[in-house]
């Protein structure tokens, strides 16, 4: 299952909670997070290592695409 959460425009810990909230529902699988600021991009890269997820961290002009898998 594929999911995506496109938290640009949102400042912490908005992007963090959307994504938590996706991958608590989710046993496995892949979701694409996009964010647009560092602070978004680490914190939610945090959340998804320390939940055992990998991350795979793209850059896209202004945005960061994460992909996010398990």
């Amino acid at each position: 299952m594929s999911r995506t959460v496109d938290a640009r425009g949102l400042l912490c810990p908005e992007p963090v909670l959307l994504t938590k909230k996706v991958i608590d529902q989710l046993p496995g699988g892949s979701i694409e997070v996009m964010v647009d600021n560092p602070a978004a991009k680490e914190n939610v890269t945090r959340l998804c290592e320390n939940k055992g997820w990998n991350v795979i961290v793209k850059q896209r002009g202004l945005d960061y695409i994460l992909n996010i898998s398990k």
